[in-house]
């Protein structure tokens, strides 16, 4: 009966599915048959163009580079402007996301809110998807000229599309014969590159080839040309030579970088009556928001899927055929699915590393990412090897000695903004990374600062390696999303797509290797637990601790309970003070609760420990300076956990090294170091059988002295040092894995 149910569900669902798509199918055929044809734009606005001027000798107009498709800005904020202050307007290039026949129609859709004349010119973008045809069809030639009063606008091809030699006979030619007072050019790639550097510009953006370039500048010089315009950079930069100003102007609507160079602005140009022209940066007040951005984009493509002509139902088609090949190749293609032996990380092993991580929190956060990292950058250098960590700014942050970037940020969360999201677009951070020269990057989080640092190993052809720290499915709460959007599907690809662009992942344990493979991460893995101060905790002076126990006013008989946590929702806490709660009225053992850690929801969790009556025995201490966790934790009896958000509990490891043994909910992480009954106890997350472990290890000395003696055995083998080590060899591994391919790929070409 279950079957045919779950039949049933499925044979509905798929008619929902095929009910939307014919739904889809019909609205698209609708819009390509009701929407009106637009051809040879251009001949109708230059008409407007001369109309508008004739008998004026002063008149103004815009400049505007890298539309983009923009709706929020461009659209929305611009259009009006121009249509309140100036005569007529002409895109530099990139008016278009690319040359498809949808962005060419919501491009036209955006011009027909302006009330001047407007022309175009053909740069990258719109020709870009076979656009070329497509301006052609819908605006005109893909270089032209018009006069424009006493001026003359001319525009220039500088795709390739046009061959440059017959662009420059014809310039010539008209430029010879022309009397025009001013003269205008408008070409997509700029000529000059930019007096500063500027974030992701490639050396392509510029117009090309040098030949083309020389041979413009000179006619620009000769005929005394007023300025030159272009776009396919979302910079403003504006420089003279030789008497003829050069403007890139990218920041009509493109995604910018808020900086000094990169925000959204267009140009405004005056010719007044006495033949003087003026070049005025026109900037917007306010910038759009990424969040904003991002949801514009997305509603773009939404749009642009309704929005189309036939090419892209052989798009569709395409996209169907490119299914069934990866299914096939899914299945009848073999694969070699172990690591390759023949690797030699020798060389690598044998000289000294430098190595950049990149993570989204670090020190004076408290937390096990941060607590980590320091760990393995002390190993590291230790060891002779130069780590350089790009990581948020925080307030009262230690002199670092340049070994740290600190990165301000754009956006802080939690109560304590204790979460802050680091400015990423900052050109500084590349260059310092640039500097740093690294052989290998690191990088700690599948997102933001991570996926910086995964962008520059790219560019900078080193390999990457990622850290799975956290289970980003139990962080829902942080994310504005819903939680099971989240949770069961946003989180899970999140961390694939991000693990199979590195070069290697580390994870601490078996389980956790497990889940990475079940969601589909092909990349090598390598297991390695995060490596605990062993020496530190056998360092611990008793008279220290006897001190402690006097300052908490602890009883000489009262036994101490040690947990160490952040205060947040995932690292389940409430779970803690319910059993503790039952526990004090099922033992007569006098015993204290101490709960090491800060976070947001510290008030919440007082006021719960209060309605229990709870305040003399669990008590939130608060957080802890590291060098000082080897006393706290051994002034402790039993270490207790509950988390289910761990990929490897390494506070567990540390309450180990200090001779505590362990009661913990059995999840990832958890699963690999407490081995029942050896060290500690596991449960089921249930409060019963937990609370009862607890019990067990509170009232009989002699199993909790036998426990104690394992926990302390078993910590011994993740010091530090071979923590450094290990990672080490990952490093160098992943190294010899890209010299590798590099090889293949040379003898193969």
């Amino acid at each position: 009966m279950r079957f045919r149910n779950r039949a049933a569900q499925l044979k509905a669902l798929f008619y929902f599915n095929l009910m939307i798509v014919l739904l889809l199918v019909g609205y698209k055929v609708y819009l390509n048959l009701s929407d009106n044809a637009f051809s040879a734009v251009h001949t109708e606005e230059a008409a407007r163009l001369t109309s508008t001027l004739a008998g004026r000798d002063a008149f103004s107009f815009a400049v505007v580079g890298n539309i983009n498709n923009s709706v929020g800005i461009f659209e929305e904020r611009i259009i009006p402007m121009l249509n309140a202050d100036v005569d007529f307007m002409v895109s530099a290039g990139n008016a278009v996301s690319n040359g498809s026949e949808d962005k060419y129609r919501a491009l036209y859709g955006s011009l027909s809110h302006l009330q001047i004349p407007y022309l175009l010119t053909f740069g990258k973008n719109e020709y870009q998807n076979f656009g070329s045809f497509r301006f052609y069809d819908h605006f005109g030639p893909h270089f032209y000229s018009i006069r424009a009063g006493n001026s003359r606008l001319i525009f220039l091809d500088s795709t390739s599309k046009t061959p440059w030699q017959w662009q420059v006979r014809w310039l010539t030619d008209l430029l010879n014969k022309d009397d025009a007072r001013h003269k205008f050019v408008f070409v997509g790639h700029p000529l000059l590159p930019s007096p500063q550097e500027t974030l992701f510009v490639q050396p392509d953006d510029y117009l090309a080839p040098e030949a083309f370039q020389q041979a413009l500048l000179e006619l620009f010089k000769l005929h005394r040309v007023d300025a030159v315009f272009s776009a396919n950079m979302a910079v403003y930069s504006q420089q003279e030579k030789d008497g003829t100003w050069f403007v890139t102007t990218g920041g009509a609507g493109g995604l910018v970088l808020n900086d000094e160079l990169s925000f959204y602005h267009f140009v405004k140009v005056d010719v007044d009556a006495e033949g003087q022209v003026s070049i005025n940066l026109q900037p917007l007040e306010v910038g759009q928001h990424p969040v904003l951005k991002r949801l514009e984009s997305l509603w773009f493509f939404i749009y642009s899927l309704f929005y189309v002509g036939y090419l892209n139902f052989i798009l569709l088609v395409s996209v169907f055929i490119l299914i069934v090949i990866k299914l096939y190749v899914v299945v009848f293609v073999g694969r070699d699915y172990y690591p390759d032996y023949d690797l030699d990380p020798a060389p690598w092993l044998s000289r000294p590393l430098r190595v950049a991580m990149f993570t989204n929190n670090y020190l004076p956060f408290i937390g096990g990412v941060p607590i980590s990292i320091e760990r393995l950058k002390s190993g590291l250098q230790s060891l002779g090897d130069q780590v350089l960590i790009v990581a948020p700014r925080y307030k009262e942050q230690a002199d670092e000695n340049g070994q740290v970037v600190r990165v301000p940020a754009l956006l802080t969360l939690g109560a304590k903004r204790e979460f802050r999201m680091a400015n990423i677009f900052l050109s500084r951070i590349r260059r310092a990374v640039r500097s740093f020269k690294p052989d290998i990057i690191h990088v700690h989080h599948p997102f933001w600062l991570g996926t910086l640092g995964l962008f520059i190993a790219r560019r900078l052809n080193v390999p990457a390696v990622y850290t799975y720290h956290t289970r980003l499915e139990h962080y829902a709460h942080f994310v504005p999303l819903p939680g099971s959007l989240f949770r069961n599907l946003i989180s899970h690809e999140l961390i694939r797509h991000f693990a199979n662009k590195c070069d290697a992942v580390i994870v601490p344990t078996d389980s956790t290797e497990e889940y990475l493979r079940m969601i589909g991460v092909k990349t090598p893995s390598f297991v390695q637990p995060t490596g605990i101060e062993y020496q530190r905790f056998q360092a611990v002076r008793p008279g220290d601790v006897d001190a402690l126990r006097q300052r908490l006013q602890l009883a000489g008989n009262e036994k101490v309970l040690i947990s160490v946590s952040r205060l947040s929702n995932e690292k389940n806490i409430d779970f803690m003070i319910d059993a503790i709660a039952a526990l004090r009225e099922q033992t007569d053992t006098p015993f204290r609760f101490l709960m090491i850690g800060d976070g947001h929801q510290r008030d919440r969790l007082q006021q719960r420990i209060e309605q229990y009556q709870l305040a003399d025995r669990f008590v939130l201490v608060g957080a802890i300076p590291p060098n000082e966790m080897a006393t706290w934790y051994r002034l402790g009896d039993v270490f207790v956990f509950a988390s289910r958000s761990e990929t490897q509990g390494m506070v567990i490891l540390e309450a180990m090294a200090a001779g505590l043994p362990v009661v913990a909910v059995r999840s990832s992480g958890i699963d690999d170091v407490v081995r029942q009954g050896f060290n500690g106890f596991k449960t089921v997350a249930k409060q019963e059988p937990w609370r009862a472990k607890v019990q067990l290890l509170l009232e009989d000395d002699a199993l909790r002295a036998e426990l104690s003696e394992h926990a302390l055995a078993f910590a011994k083998d993740f010091s530090v040092d071979q923590f450094a080590r290990d990672i080490r060899l990952i490093y160098a591994t992943a190294l010899a894995s890209r010299a590798s391919k590099e090889s293949a790929q040379a003898t193969t070409a």
